[in-house]
């Protein structure tokens, strides 16, 4: 029951599981609904790697995926060692040996990165800590905390302890040692652009600021441009508006994100 009652909670509260959703068609007879501009991706542009969140499931993200492949993106999905769970330098080194396997597959000396919720933390300190700025050239976040979050903090109020054991949620709590040491210096280091992706209604990165970094990254807030787009935790590897400002990043365009799209 207690190990139940902890896949519970941390389902509710910092799991970043998703649900696929059907694609609608519209019918021929309605004027198309507006969409973002297709783009032109050069043959010889990086393969992409979207990283999971806690709990994610590789499918989960197969919607941003099928949008990266459908612009022409080599693209591959990441899902983090043990769902996340465990220690994140351990899911980072991991995730470098997956970086090596994509470029040894593709050829291409470098990679950008698509990272959602605790994955943004997993790449962040590969490119910080183990040496990944020689291998990215470019890491989007998507709701990553980046500076913690309070959700990860409030599950003692609940009488969960300290994250009710779980490693990967206590070293996002605000003010963590894990914390400290990431955020401590630049926080884009190397020559890798840098872009953070954060939503007003992010249910599970509180505050919502915390999902930005500093020293020159490009950190993007979808209601400043979208003031009526409602988008959630993990709506953001769903979201038509979202996914505007992840194309534009990856092929160094300015911010202008489509606030119409689907």
């Amino acid at each position: 029951m207690l190990l139940r009652k902890t896949v519970l909670v941390l389902s509710l509260a910092t799991a970043a599981l998703l649900a696929s959703t059907a694609t609608a068609t519209a019918a021929p007879a309605a004027p198309a609904a507006p969409v973002a501009a297709p783009v032109t991706v050069a043959a010889a542009a990086s393969p992409v790697i979207v990283v999971g969140g806690l709990s994610g499931v590789a499918v989960a993200y197969e919607p941003i995926a099928a949008r990266l492949r459908g612009d022409g993106y080599r693209t591959f999905i990441y899902q983090l060692p043990g769902l996340g769970l465990g220690d994140i330098p351990a899911s980072a080194r991991a995730f470098a040996g997956y970086v090596n396997q994509v470029r040894a597959s593709t050829g291409a000396a470098t990679v950008d990165v698509v990272a959602h919720s605790e994955g943004g933390l997993v790449a962040r300190y590969y490119l910080k800590r183990l040496g990944g700025t020689a291998t990215v050239g470019r890491y989007v976040s998507l709701g990553s905390p980046q500076y913690g979050t309070y959700v990860a903090n409030i599950l003692a109020f609940l009488g969960l302890g300290s994250c009710a054991g779980i490693v990967a949620c206590q070293q996002m709590t605000i003010g963590s040692a894990f914390l400290a040491d990431l955020n401590a210096g630049d926080d884009t280091p190397g020559a890798v652009r840098y872009t953070t992706i954060r939503t007003l209604q992010d249910e599970l990165v509180r505050p919502t600021g915390n999902a930005a970094v500093n020293d020159g990254a490009t950190n993007v807030l979808i209601q400043a441009y979208c003031p009526l787009r409602v988008v959630g935790h993990l709506g953001l590897v769903l979201d038509g508006t979202a996914y505007t400002i992840v194309r534009g990043a990856l092929a160094d365009g300015p911010v202008r994100p489509n606030c119409i799209a689907l």
